[in-house]
C-alpha cells in the first residue's frame, strides 16, 4: 500500500527538545513494509554514535512513548529512531491495524538495518528498546540478531503468553484455547464476507466505575491529554480482532536462554504486568542480564514518567555495553 504524507509538524504528545536534531526517516522491513521513524540526534556531536532503535508500547505510535524515550536517549549521546511498527501508524502494511509476533520482531530488525548503515552511527555500537508488548519483541529480536549489543525491555509484556494463557496464566488450558480460537475464526469468515476487518476497540471510553485498577491506569495515558495521538491504536478503534490468533499458535521467547548479548528489564513494582519481567529474567541466562524493579511504580508510569523511568540507569547500560 501507499505511505501516507508523514506528518512534518511536531504531533507528538511530549515537548520538542531543542538539544536534539529531528527528522522523519523511512526504511523497509524483510516483507518489503516501508516503516515510518523519528530519527533523533544530539546536535552538538557529529562523530559516530552509539544508536537505538526504539519501539512500543503496544497499540501505541511513535509520536507516543517511544518518541519520548527515543528523544531523550538522544539528549544523552544516542543516535536513536522511534518507529512505527508494520501496519500501524504512518508505517505501510495492509490490512491495517494487524500485530504478529514474526512481523513485528523483523521491524526491529528492519531499525538494525537501518543503523547499520547509517553514516553517523558506529555500526558495532548498536541497541534496542521496547516498552510495554514491544518490550517482548524486543528480546524475541535480540534472540535472533547478533547485531543487537544491548536490549532494554521496560515495562514488558510477552504478547503471545497472554494471548495464549489469558492474565497470569488464567485461561491456560486446551478447553481455553479452542473457546477463544473458535470466536476468531468465526470473526474471519465475518470479515472475508463483509470485505472488512473488525477493530477489537482500543481503551474502553466511557470508563465504567467498576473498571480493574490496569484499564484504569490505560486510560489515565491513552484517553487523557497526557497521552493521547489521534494515530494510536489503543486512544482509538484499537487492534484488527483476528490478529491474538498468530500470538495464540506462535510463541515468541523460545530463545531467550540463547541471548549472549546484554539485557535490561524495567519493570513498576505495583504494575499488573510485573510477573512478564520477572519470569523471563528467570530464563535469562550470563552475567549481562539484569531486573530492575522500580518501587511503588505502576505500569504506564513507565510510558511517560521522567521522574520515575530510570533514564541514568539506563545510559549507563547502554554505554557499558555497546
Amino acid at each position: 500500500m501507499n505511505l501516507p504524507n508523514l506528518t512534518e509538524v511536531w504531533d507528538k504528545v511530549f515537548p520538542e527538545s531543542n538539544l536534539v536534531e529531528h527528522k522523519k526517516v523511512t526504511f523497509r522491513n524483510r516483507y518489503g513494509i516501508t516503516l515510518a521513524a523519528d530519527l533523533y540526534a544530539p546536535k552538538s556531536d557529529k562523530k559516530r554514535l552509539p544508536a537505538i532503535a526504539v519501539c512500543g508500547p503496544f497499540g501505541a505510535v511513535k509520536e507516543q512513548s517511544s518518541g519520548l524515550y527515543a528523544q531523550t536517549l538522544a539528549e544523552r549521546g544516542f543516535l536513536t529512531v522511534a518507529f512505527d511498527p508494520s501496519f500501524t501508524g504512518e508505517s505501510g502494511g495492509f490490512p491495517r491495524f494487524v500485530a504478529s509476533p514474526d512481523i513485528n520482531t523483523e521491524d526491529f530488525c528492519a531499525a538494525v538495518d537501518f543503523l547499520s548503515c547509517h553514516e553517523r552511527v558506529d555500526h558495532e555500537k548498536i541497541g534496542i528498546l521496547g516498552i510495554c508488548g514491544w518490550g517482548g519483541m524486543a528480546i524475541n529480536a535480540a534472540c535472533m540478531d547478533t547485531r543487537i549489543k544491548a536490549t532494554v525491555a521496560s515495562t514488558m509484556y510477552d504478547m503471545s503468553r497472554v494471548n495464549a494463557k489469558g492474565y497470569f496464566d488464567s485461561a491456560d488450558s486446551e478447553q481455553a484455547r479452542f473457546e477463544t480460537k473458535s470466536k476468531l475464526n468465526a470473526q474471519r469468515t465475518a470479515d472475508f464476507k463483509s470485505g472488512t476487518y473488525a477493530l477489537a476497540g482500543g481503551v474502553v471510553d466511557p470508563l465504567p466505575a467498576d473498571a480493574p485498577f490496569f484499564v484504569k491506569d490505560y486510560y489515565d495515558y491513552y484517553k487523557t491529554k497526557r497521552g493521547y495521538h489521534a494515530r494510536s491504536l489503543n486512544s482509538n478503534g484499537g487492534w484488527n480482532v483476528t490478529s491474538a490468533l498468530s500470538f495464540i499458535n506462535m510463541p515468541i521467547l523460545s530463545y531467550a536462554s540463547e541471548i549472549r548479548s546484554a539485557v535490561l528489564l524495567v519493570h513498576g513494582e505495583k504494575a499488573h504486568s510485573c510477573y512478564f519481567s520477572k519470569d523471563v529474567y528467570k530464563t535469562l541466562k550470563g552475567d549481562n542480564k539484569e531486573l530492575l524493579i522500580i518501587p511503588g511504580a505502576v505500569h504506564t508510569d513507565l510510558y511517560d514518567r521522567k521522574d520515575i523511568i530510570p533514564f541514568d540507569k539506563i545510559e549507563r547500560f547502554y554505554l557499558e555495553n555497546l
